[in-house]
């Protein structure tokens, strides 16, 4: 099972991901995780992603793209892989295709899952994180037992920079600029499938699954 997530900052791809992960025994393969490791400790590559994060742009193809060729690399990806966050550009489908024919490996769906701006902002200023553990929580949908507090870890709980109000609308506007014609370069090559997000996670997640099994992935 070879899959990437699409969706704008906020819809739920991740979640998704995650379960599929978990539910198929595949890795998941998620750049905003790996730039955010890139952040907290600092490399000079952490520091080029914070700079674009805190403006809402998007990191660097030749950046990203040498990033997800060494992991596909790794043996655990040889019998499948989920891609969370990648690619964001038509460039970089380009070269993920290049990638994976090299491989003998093409792409078995791309999943786009969507819901509406209003409601990918409210999501995204809502969201809290943990420095320590890496842990997300949201003040309306998954709010913490204690408030502030991580549920896993204990660790004081803060809101990304990048989900801050301004910075959301500024990365909505750069997905819908250079992300969304994404969705018409894989819906040519016939491997795109449609998914509302906006239902709570377990029905999305059950809605996925049926897509999966109907394209005979499961």
């Amino acid at each position: 099972m070879r899959l990437v997530f699409l969706g704008a900052p906020g819809v739920g791809k991740g979640t998704q991901a995650d379960l599929i992960a978990s539910r198929f025994h595949h890795p998941k393969i998620s750049t905003g995780d790996i730039l955010r490791e890139a952040v907290r400790n600092k490399t000079p590559l952490g520091l080029e992603a914070k700079a674009c994060m805190d403006r809402g742009t998007l990191v660097s193809d030749d950046i990203v793209v040498g990033i997800v060729r060494e992991k596909l690399a790794e043996p655990g990806c040889t019998n499948g892989f989920l891609l969370d966050g990648f690619p964001r550009t038509v460039a970089q489908a380009e070269a993920l295709a290049e990638m994976l024919k090299t491989r003998g490996q093409p792409l078995d769906r791309v999943i786009n899952i969507s819901v509406s701006r209003e409601e990918v902002v409210r999501r995204l200023t809502g969201r809290r994180s943990c420095p320590k553990c890496q842990a997300v929580f949201h003040v309306e949908l998954a709010p913490p037992q204690r408030g502030g507090i991580c549920d896993r870890c204990g660790g004081e709980l803060i809101q990304r920079s990048d989900d801050h109000k301004d910075t959301a609308e500024s990365r909505l506007s750069v997905y819908e600029e250079q992300t969304a014609p994404l969705i018409a370069y894989y819906r040519e090559a016939h491997v795109l499938s449609e998914l509302n997000g906006l239902d709570p996670v377990e029905a999305v997640h059950h809605r996925l699954v049926s897509l999966l099994a109907a394209s005979g992935l499961t």
